[in-house]
């Protein structure tokens, strides 16, 4: 089982409590977790930040593929699960096709695939514009935590050593 990151992880992280300059730990730590596999995302998630031109752009460019994989063969069957299941709920038309669209679909699918952990600050909601991954992911028995809840298991700490 690895955890596998949204894109909203590593930019809330970027823009606010573990920015480059202020705790560069967490992103050692991040490289550090490549090799194991326990940390992961996928590749739809690196493109949407290689949409933005800042440090968390450069970060992505040097991980390794392994890193945001490709969607295997695996992860069809559950994206067709997916796929079906988004197009019987409440959500308006135009939040299914975004959602068929968005690497939140990619995410699941390969959550479900392989087993993993999906890592989001995304909330449950019961809103129809715009489906959120917990929905899915609790309707599917995927498991779904935010950041924190992942370091505190992983019993992450970034302690400040020297002056």
């Amino acid at each position: 089982m690895a955890y596998v990151l949204d894109a909203n992880v590593f930019i809330e992280a970027r823009n606010r409590y573990y920015a480059f300059d202020i705790c560069p730990g967490f992103w050692a730590w991040l490289e550090e977790e490549e090799d194991g596999g326990r940390i992961l995302s996928i590749e739809k998630v690196r493109d949407e930040i290689l949409e933005r031109e800042d440090d968390l752009t450069d970060w992505a460019r040097g991980r390794p593929a392994t890193f945001f994989p490709s969607p295997d063969p695996a992860v069809l069957g559950p994206l067709a699960t997916l796929a079906g299941w988004v197009r019987t709920q409440r959500y308006r038309p135009a939040a299914v096709s975004e959602f068929l669209d968005s690497a939140d679909y990619y995410l699941i699918a390969s959550a479900m695939a392989h087993g993993h952990t999906v890592v989001t600050h995304e909330a449950p909601s019961d809103a129809v514009k715009r489906v959120k991954i917990p929905e899915p992911c609790i309707a599917h028995g995927v498991e779904v935590v935010n950041p924190f809840v992942m370091l505190r298991r992983l019993g992450v700490r970034f302690v400040r050593t020297g002056a």
